[in-house]
């Protein structure tokens, strides 16, 4: 982390947008400020309200067991988080209530109710035991955006093991790290994903990334491409489970602390870092903060464009919404194909009242024209969410009046894997500041500091922190207690979310960027170092460094800076197989958009790569100090 966080001066944004009266009067929470004083009085008491209203096995004894960086939520209770998004909804009489609506690039469409839903996750969970996973097992699962890929993670959640889901794009290396990582036995896979009309050779890549693991003692295929092709000594088709498998599976009685998913993200070292969530404190924060910051009530059809293989597919569709018992709805496949008006026709067509989304993906709506939107009636909108980078004011200006009508306000939310759930936000029933992404949700502590821990003044850049506990953190890293530790101590005594911002007189913050060498591109977390290993890997490579650049679309674009090995000769051939090479490693979102050849890179006495040097030559600005660069 720099020792200073950029000058912020120039990033004041004033202008408020004021929610409709009608937004406001049915939205849960009506006066923000109220509600996080009341929070703030008895933060204890105020999460122990939240989880009264859910099921639990057996009370707590304790609400809060907090030795710092450690933290124990609702101690001695007992629970299972597929009660609260799966059985209760059933006895509330929600069982014929649509859970999931789920569509296809091709028009494909399949919807399930709680009770459909619950017999699926019921049927995969008996499935899992018959390979004999059991609590406690760790379970990769790496499909697509599907039902299957949703009932996998709840049916291990069923039965007590740890899922960690990889996202289906990521390539065999990065597949093998968190296998490896995770030390699962059970590896979930399908032959195909469908994406721009594409089939994507899901099975090609996992059969690379277990190949003489002997770690994995089963591989499960759905195989919804080819039925009838060949399975290997230790691959089980996974229809054939399902069908021989029952319906009812009782939930296990977990312990509130007990490991419900691991889910990797990228560091600052080339290896991948597993943040560990629970079934308590995770099922708490994430139904209450996704109905808050959401505000789903019953008759609300809530879209997500995420993918299950990230902390939002986790918290924001799966986990969260369902525990609220509202119906989701999910697309598998790009949102601009087979047009640029399909979500929108979709929208139309489903009666979408709310859409969570990033803003890459309306920052390409927008290059796309207002004419799309504008041929579709999407007048049950009620409002759009927005995470994953910072969202820019023209943008959601743009949004505001072309899909929102100048009615249906955009409200931006800013969270972390680590956090798990909005953390800071514009709730609906709040003005929005275009270019701030709002408050502190209830319950959190959140401000802007100088290395020293200290406030700093409005409007000037800062550290974004944030104090105490908070149900749904992480409680560790998976294998790897020192790195979550580091969470903690870069700035004494509070987690350091490694993000700069400001923060205004009014308390609206700006999230500014990553404080570190972690890319953000499109809302996705990229290590540099991963990308500077996939391409060091490569034998014409000899160095590389990574840098990222503003984008338009995609807020960073990835460009990459190339010592090649004697012998080789840089070339425009050269410089595709490096992209080619990095795609089949880490899959397409972390290849580099540029490569330039260089005969050296700019590297402190110590040996290490210098990016903001190669930053600075990049945009032409100052890189600042430079004392300790190799001569």
């Amino acid at each position: 982390m720099p020792d200073q966080a950029p000058d912020a001066a120039l990033l004041q944004h004033d202008r408020k947008v004021y929610p409709p009266a009608a937004l406001v009067a049915q939205a849960y929470v009506k006066d923000y400020q109220a509600l996080y004083d009341e929070s703030m009085r008895d933060v204890e008491g105020f999460w122990e309200r939240a989880a009264r209203e859910l099921e639990w096995f057996q009370p707590w004894e304790r609400v809060l067991e907090w030795n710092y960086p450690y933290a124990k939520w609702f101690v001695g209770a007992k629970c299972n988080i597929t009660v609260n998004a799966l059985d209760r909804h059933l006895r509330g009489g929600k069982a014929e209530k649509r859970a999931l609506i789920w569509l296809g690039e091709d028009g494909e469409e399949r919807v399930y109710t709680f009770r459909a839903l619950l017999a699926l996750v019921s049927r995969f969970a008996n499935a899992l035991k018959s390979l004999d996973v059991q609590k406690g097992d760790r379970v990769c699962i790496y499909l697509p955006l599907t039902p299957e890929g949703m009932a996998a993670m709840l049916a291990c959640a069923r039965i007590g093991a740890v899922h960690s889901v990889i996202y289906a794009g990521l390539g065999a290396g990065a597949l093998r790290d968190r296998i490896v990582d995770a030390g699962a036995k059970v590896l979930l896979t399908a032959d195909a994903g469908y994406r721009r009309g594409k089939t994507v050779d899901l099975k090609a890549i996992a059969d690379e990334a277990v190949d003489g693991l002997e770690q994995i003692e089963h591989v499960v295929v759905w195989r919804r491409a080819h039925r009838d092709a060949p399975l290997g000594p230790r691959e089980s088709d996974l229809q054939h489970l399902l069908d021989a498998a029952a319906e009812e599976c009782p939930p296990e009685e977990m312990d509130a602390e007990d490991p419900l998913f691991i889910l990797y993200t990228s560091g600052t070292t080339g290896k991948p870092k597993g943040p560990v969530f629970v079934h308590g404190g995770y099922g708490v924060g994430t139904a209450y903060m996704t109905r808050i910051a959401y505000d789903l009530h019953d008759d609300d059809v809530y879209w997500c464009t995420s993918d299950i293989g990230w902390i939002v597919g986790h918290s924001s569709i799966v986990y969260g919404p369902w525990q609220n018992g509202a119906t989701v709805l999910v697309r598998e496949g790009a949102p601009d194909f087979p047009d640029p008006g399909i979500t929108w026709q979709i929208a139309q067509k489903y009666g979408v009242t709310v859409i969570f989304t990033a803003p890459t993906t309306l920052r390409m709506f927008m290059k796309f024209g207002a004419a799309y939107p504008a041929a579709a009636d999407l007048s049950a909108l009620r409002f759009l969410i927005c995470a994953g980078e910072p969202l820019n004011p023209e943008a959601q200006a743009w949004a505001y009046e072309h899909i929102g009508g100048n009615r249906a306000p955009i409200c931006d939310n800013w969270w972390q894997t680590e956090t798990a759930a909005p953390t800071l936000a514009t709730l609906p029933a709040m003005p929005a500041k275009p270019g701030r992404v709002g408050k502190p949700m209830p319950g959190v502590i959140a401000a802007v500091v100088n290395r020293q821990g200290e406030p700093v003044a409005p409007n000037t850049g800062g550290f974004l922190i944030l104090r105490g506990a908070w149900p749904h953190m992480m409680r560790t890293i998976w294998n790897d207690a020192a790195r979550y530790e580091e969470y903690w101590t870069t700035i004494a005594g509070v987690y350091t979310a490694g993000d700069v911002a400001t923060v205004d007189e009014e308390g609206y913050i700006t999230v500014l960027g990553r404080a570190d060498d972690v890319l953000n591109v499109a809302g996705h977390r990229i290590g540099t170092a991963d990308v500077e290993s996939a391409l060091v890997s490569h034998p014409a490579v000899a160095e590389a460094g990574v840098i990222g650049k503003p984008d338009a679309l995609k807020g960073e674009a990835i460009k990459a800076f190339v010592a090649l090995r004697v012998g080789h000769t840089a070339s425009d051939a050269l410089r595709a197989a490096l992209v080619e090479h990095v795609r089949h490693v880490l899959g397409p979102i972390a290849t580099p958009s540029e490569i330039d050849f260089v005969v050296s890179l700019p590297k402190t006495r110590s040996g290490k790569i210098m990016r903001r040097v190669l930053k600075a030559q990049e945009l032409g600005i100052d890189p600042g100090d430079i004392t300790t660069i190799e001569e």
